[in-house]
């Protein structure tokens, strides 16, 4: 495997390559116009968007291309077939790219943020993969339901000052609570705050400054990043004495109740007998929190947006609560699964906007990509997942239209494999990927047994980016609906209706369209 530990003087992960260096057929490979020396392809670049601007080139220059800023070269990819090459595990591996390799003084080596050799990796994964088993699940969810219910206390707040309500703002907070309770026994307060707990202002800037690092030559950035660089220190040690307190608490507890800090505190791995140390366990509680809640509030804030634009899809999904749930205020584990077309809607709009947005994977030996491009060993690529997303030969033609029946088992079926990849791919995908899908098809399910959604008429989505991406100032406004008469049940039939098109201004009509990831652990 490429060597890719540590740090070089430039500011770059160690064994860094750029594509020139392990692509032999890179000349081939399309790039933007007008490229410039030394600078490379940054005219008309959107650096505050850098994930929309690479979808842009996508549909201009096809399912593999390249771009080169300050000097360093890189290969996207998102053309189905190339993708699911590079999902094979016995020829490629997890790459920590640059935006990844960003968050390593945060993060450390921890379960997102680690390289493939690292021994912290294996061992924490194996350690808290019971952490996310069914029985572990079952036992969360009464967690769940509890602080979905301080957000519809909130909304119900909101809604009764004749107030819109911040769904992003919300959806952090409810998330927000959802990992810290039920992985670390611990309450932010965050439904009590008037503005975003300080631990979310610091992770925003972490993230934030991350991306920056990517937007600006490397030996500039102490330069041209002072300001920022210090409040990045400042966002850091935040986290880590909040991190540092809780997990003091626990220690002075002697315990809790077998969740993941306890998981990572007193369970050895079942053959080594080795432990976690302090610092990981530092490393790795900060990961579950910011990882833990950013993805899954971005998941949640799509699908609400959708669910407002397209009153016909809420209908049906509104059928299926009333139908599965009834009047039961606290459904148990087991039928939130049941709720099959609202956990179709959370796909389609994990489909349109998957919140890790991208994935890198590295050849392990050289290797040629779908038998057509030559990589050497070390060489490595970036999945651009809302492309691979709507490429058409697997989605359709009206691939940027909002349609969860994409979703039916028998079009699941039908389609490829790895064409589907909002938690990455591999060993090293989303190890809460089941936490985070149960999680939103509760919440989606109360919400809309509850109130009927309202979109603002002059709002077009937009697509904010922090290394993840979150839908920028969506408001919506409530309507609670009419409590049904003691003991009658939903009956309502699901209605059938066309899919409509996505509002996205950012996508293009399909007839011009060319064919078209939180971080996987």
């Amino acid at each position: 495997m490429a060597e890719t530990t540590g740090a070089t003087g430039t500011g770059l992960p160690k064994g860094f390559r750029s594509a020139e260096q392990g692509w032999p057929g890179l000349h081939r490979i399309p790039h933007p116009p007008h490229r410039l020396p030394l600078l490379g392809d940054v005219l008309g670049a959107d650096r505050r968007r850098p994930v929309q601007d690479s979808m842009r080139f996508a549909r201009e220059l096809g399912p593999i291309f390249r771009r080169r800023a300050f000097g360093k070269e890189f290969v996207f990819v998102w053309g189905a077939g190339l993708v699911a090459d590079l999902a094979d595990e016995s020829r490629f591996a997890k790459h920590v790219g640059l935006g990844v390799a960003n968050l390593r003084p945060v993060a450390g080596d921890g379960l997102f943020t680690a390289y493939n050799h690292e021994p912290n990796w294996q061992l924490a994964h194996d350690v808290l993969a019971p952490g996310f088993s069914r029985e572990a699940m079952e036992g969360y969810h009464g967690m769940m339901l509890a602080v979905a219910g301080r957000l519809t206390d909130h909304w119900d707040h909101e809604l009764a000052a004749g107030r819109t309500v911040d769904v992003p703002g919300d959806m952090t907070r409810l998330t927000l609570e959802t990992i810290a309770r039920t992985g670390f026994g611990h309450d932010f307060g965050s439904f009590e705050r008037d503005r975003p707990h300080p631990f979310v202002t610091a992770m925003v800037g972490t993230l934030g400054y991350a991306q920056r690092l990517n937007s600006v030559p490397g030996p500039l950035a102490p330069l041209l990043l002072r300001a920022a660089g210090r409040r990045n220190a400042a966002d850091m040690a935040y986290l880590d004495r909040t991190v540092d307190g809780l997990v003091a608490a626990r220690r002075r507890s002697g315990g809790g109740e077998g969740d993941l800090l306890d998981r990572m505190l007193a369970t050895a791995h079942p053959r080594t007998g080795r432990r976690l140390s302090a610092e990981n366990v530092r490393k790795q509680v900060i990961t579950f929190l910011v990882a833990g809640h950013e993805t899954t509030s971005g998941a949640l804030s799509f699908a609400l947006h959708y669910l407002a634009r397209h009153p016909e899809t809420a209908a049906r999904a509104r059928a299926e609560v009333d139908r599965v749930w009834g009047d039961d205020p606290r459904p148990g584990y087991d039928r939130i699964a049941k709720l099959r077309y609202v956990r179709r809607v959370l796909d389609e709009s994990l489909r349109l906007w998957p919140t890790a947005p991208a994935f890198a994977r590295e050849a392990l030996r050289d290797t040629v990509l779908a038998g057509e491009h030559p990589m050497r060993r070390g060489a490595w690529a970036l999945v651009l997942t809302p492309m691979l997303h709507r490429a058409p030969e697997v989605w359709g033609e009206d691939a940027d239209r909002f349609d969860p029946d994409r979703f039916t088992a028998a079009a699941v079926r039908a389609r490829p494999p790895h064409t589907f990849k909002p938690f990455g791919t591999g060993a090293r995908a989303c190890i809460g990927r089941q936490f985070a899908l149960h999680e939103a098809t509760l919440v989606l399910g109360l919400l809309l047994r509850r109130y009927e959604l309202h979109a603002d008429p002059g709002y077009r989505l937009t697509v904010s980016e922090r290394l993840t991406l979150m839908p920028e100032g969506l408001r919506l406004r409530l309507e609670r609906r009419p409590r049904r008469p003691e003991g009658v049940r939903g009956t309502a039939r699901p209605a059938t209706t066309s899919p409509q098109p996505a509002d996205d201004s950012s996508q293009r009509p399909s007839v011009t369209r060319c064919p078209v990831h939180g971080a996987a652990d």
